[in-house]
């Protein structure tokens, strides 16, 4: 097998016109060159004739400066506003009677969500009800020794006591009355005799009902929490930006969201604001992005997402897409290297490695790796056909 794979790889660096080391009379032995031949052709030179390169259509061209929008690619998740989040608690102890919703269901601000049996509370209307008609009879009172202080046939004391308790039965009539609107007991019930039993526990916000942490006849008090309540239409998107990357960043630039395990289904969104602080000791600041309401896509907190942040125009390096060519999750342009124009029958490339940008227009971004001479002639349509010859993909 190894003498097969030493043949076949000489065999290939003939037929596709490749100079490698490998293919040049090496003295090694068989197992040295057939690890040249798979592991070392990055590094060597790839020759290609005037005659291969125009039957493949591969072109030269230069690297280019553009003007291509500038991005930062992020990581994060998707968060709710604390403003959208809700923990439904009761102001008063009791015993839950009965439960009116299920977890999942949608359900609106106000609503019934559960009831909550109190005997303190039917004492809190009657105490109520009884102090209504006193100060009906506080109020007469007031008025009467009011009008008879005024034609001076009555004495000024008697006068401020009656006015001292009207006052303060007032006082705390609308004390009970704010109680029992707290308790969420219908007050015009209460002024006519019907007293409720038991204390409606309401929605504070509109949104999904979530874990439900009680069930009938379970005792609760002040500090219980019943269940969470979520509105997930004010979602948004937290990204971490690094420290090199911050200044970069400023309110209402476009970022584009791709959701990590939905299959990358994108999304579009604003910078609302920034932290003004690092994230423990990860050295990043989280970025608020607004996530555009228009786009339909169900969205739960806590979906890992990345996104790319559009910071503006920048004058780059670019190079025409086709010019990439990709090899193990790393990307490559091919520089020529005899462009002394001696022999125009043959053509010497090198590969180069490069990290890319943002894309814009048929151009890509790149930051090579190397040093490339000012005037870098590359090949510009058919990287990936020579990294195929190059890797003996096509004649595997």
């Amino acid at each position: 097998m190894k003498t097969i794979a030493k043949t076949v790889a000489t065999l290939l660096c003939v037929a596709i016109g490749i100079n490698f080391a490998a293919c040049k009379g090496s003295e090694k032995s068989a197992t040295e060159q057939d690890t040249d031949a798979v592991e070392t052709w990055r590094a060597a030179s790839i020759e290609i004739t005037a005659e291969q390169m125009t039957a493949v259509g591969i072109e030269l061209g230069q690297v280019e400066l553009k003007n291509l929008h500038s991005i930062v690619r992020a990581n994060g998740q998707l968060v709710l506003p604390p403003q959208n989040k809700a923990d439904v608690n009761s102001l008063t102890s009791g015993i839950i009677k009965r439960i009116a919703i299920s977890e999942g269901v949608s359900v609106r601000k106000g609503q019934t969500l559960a009831l909550l049996e109190n005997l303190e509370v039917v004492k809190l209307q009657e105490e109520y009800l009884a102090l209504t008609q006193e100060l009906t009879y506080s109020s007469q009172e007031y008025d009467r020794q009011k009008e008879l202080n005024a034609q001076n046939a009555g004495t000024g004391k008697v006068f401020q006591q009656t006015q001292v308790k009207y006052e303060a039965d007032k006082a705390r009539l609308k004390g009970l009355e704010t109680q029992l609107r707290q308790l969420n007991i219908d007050i015009a019930a209460v002024s006519a005799g019907n007293f409720a039993t038991a204390i409606p526990i309401k929605a504070p916000i509109s949104g999904i009902v979530g874990k439900i942490f009680v069930k009938t006849g379970s005792y609760a008090d002040m500090q219980t929490v019943l269940m969470e309540l979520a509105d997930h239409s004010q979602m948004h998107c937290d990204l971490q930006v690094f420290e090199q990357d911050f200044p970069k960043i400023n309110r209402g630039q476009t970022v584009e969201i791709s959701m990590t395990n939905q299959g990358n289904q994108t999304l579009t969104g604003t910078v609302n604001h920034t932290n003004q602080s690092f994230e423990d000791d990860s050295k990043s600041i989280i970025v608020h992005v607004e996530i555009d309401r228009s786009q339909s896509t169900k969205l739960l907190p806590g979906m890992y997402v990345t996104a790319l942040i559009n910071v503006g125009s920048q004058t780059v390096k670019a190079v025409p897409t086709e010019a990439i060519a990709n090899a193990e999750g790393k990307q490559y342009i091919f520089l020529q290297t005899n462009d002394d124009g001696r022999d125009a029958a043959r053509h010497v490339f090198t590969q180069i490695e490069v990290v890319t940008g943002t894309a814009e227009l048929g151009y890509v971004e790149i930051r090579p790796l190397e040093t490339l001479p000012e005037v870098a002639t590359i090949i510009t349509k058919g990287a990936f056909y020579v990294m195929s010859m190059a890797s003996g993909e096509e004649e595997e």
